[in-house]
């Protein structure tokens, strides 16, 4: 059996590196324009050399989403990106707009159809292969006995979401958000006005009520991390976590976990008892409670979210920046900006270069003095095995309130 790709979200040079670092086999990002995460922080064209250069030398495939439709006057625009993006070696393209589909046939550019274009049967994604379509990504909405059936009748490569968060929208599309603020989903502008809370008014007697208890237009997140095992059998080439606007330590979490989870699996490894484990460590960082989504059947009520925001059970809270980093000793030195930090707690090192490192503080020196605690002013220093660089920024992990 084909280990499945593990395909790690991008939305900016720390968020690649800690994707990468935690064990992505490809990531996907986007550049300035014509992508569905227009808010994300992006890279830029002419930075595509340096990104796929960094990821060929981890041996990690690069994935450029084109993936908003595509109005008359934008059609230039991907004679300028496409050829670029082949040049500098990016291994795909992922779209669902036929111009864009056109384009990269046009400059011999491998291509992936997006989930937007809601392919949930053999036909469909046979007929994308034979417009030159190298992988589909299936609809949302398809169940884990569906894609079974997609996979028995095509040897287009199939790839589907594992993590990360849901649209009340058939695959994504929707234009509450164009209607409501003019920022089109579509044009990867959501601000997700669907994630909020509602209030009924009648106009009549100019009363109102809140409806209901439930995020009524807000699901849940989609974790498959419990029945991961059951995605790999179903025969899915590529594994993807969405979250290109969340944090980096959010991607080195999921892609860590992840990681391990289908490397245990082909050990024979992976038991019930691990994926508790596991599924505890992904509610750690930014969710908005758990869910199978569609995998086994169209999700009930249960299936929505009951707060606006995260229900993390932690969150991290900045402490200060590090000094200097003595790689033959492994020593951090770390400057206290705000706040206090105890032996024992957590921390996150996060950086461009450094991506996200995650340590729990093993004791600390105060001016050559050992210490339990430090405070806002004092200059510490610590033990930290991996490699970390000055200006980092330096976080503690507490719980969420």
């Amino acid at each position: 059996m084909k280990k499945p790709e593990l395909m790690a979200p991008a939305g900016d040079w720390t968020m690649l590196t800690a994707a990468v670092k935690s064990g992505a086999d490809a990531v996907y990002f986007g550049i300035e324009k014509l992508n569905m995460r227009a808010k994300a922080k992006n890279f830029t064209l002419e930075g595509l050399p340096e990104i796929v250069s960094f990821c060929k030398e981890h041996n990690v495939k690069t994935y450029l989403t084109l993936n908003t439709i595509i109005f008359e006057e934008e059609i230039p625009a991907l004679d300028e990106i496409i050829p670029k993006a082949k040049e500098s070696g990016v291994d795909m393209i992922i779209c669902w707009d036929f111009a864009v589909a056109a384009k990269c046939r046009e400059h011999g550019m491998p291509f992936c159809v997006s989930t937007q274009a809601s392919i949930s049967n053999s036909a469909s994604a046979n007929m994308f292969k034979a417009l030159g379509a190298r992988r589909v990504v299936l609809a949302r909405e398809c169940s884990l006995e569906e894609i079974q059936k997609v996979r028995a009748k095509t040897d287009l490569e199939i790839e589907a979401f594992i993590h990360g968060a849901m649209c009340i929208a058939v695959s994504g599309r929707c234009f509450m958000s164009h209607h409501l603020f003019g920022k089109s989903a579509n044009r990867g502008e959501c601000i997700q006005p669907c994630r909020r809370q509602y209030e009924i008014t009648d106009n009549q007697i100019n009363k109102s009520m809140l409806l209901g208890e439930d995020y009524v237009l807000s699901p849940k997140d989609l974790c498959s991390i419990e029945y991961i095992d059951k995605l790999i059998e179903a025969g899915i080439d590529s594994f993807k976590i969405e979250g290109r606007k969340r944090s980096p330590e959010y991607v080195s979490k999921t892609v860590s976990i992840y990681r391990k989870a289908i490397d245990l699996y082909f050990e024979g490894a992976l038991t019930d008892e691990i994926k508790k484990e596991m599924l505890q460590e992904l509610g750690k960082v930014y969710n908005r409670g758990f869910s199978s989504g569609f995998y086994f059947g169209v999700p009930s009520s249960e299936e929505y979210a009951n707060i606006y925001g995260s229900i993390a059970a932690t969150k991290k809270e900045y402490i200060g920046k590090v000094i200097n980093y003595y790689k033959k000793s492994g020593i951090a030195h770390v400057k206290l900006e705000t706040g206090k930090v105890t032996v024992g707690e957590e921390l996150l090192v996060i950086g461009e270069t450094t991506g996200v490192v995650e340590l729990k503080l093993p004791g600390m020196v105060n001016n050559e003095v050992p210490v339990t605690e430090a405070l806002k002013g004092d200059e510490v220093t610590f033990k930290c095995s991996e490699t970390i660089r000055p200006k980092d920024m330096v976080y503690k992990v507490v719980p969420a309130k």
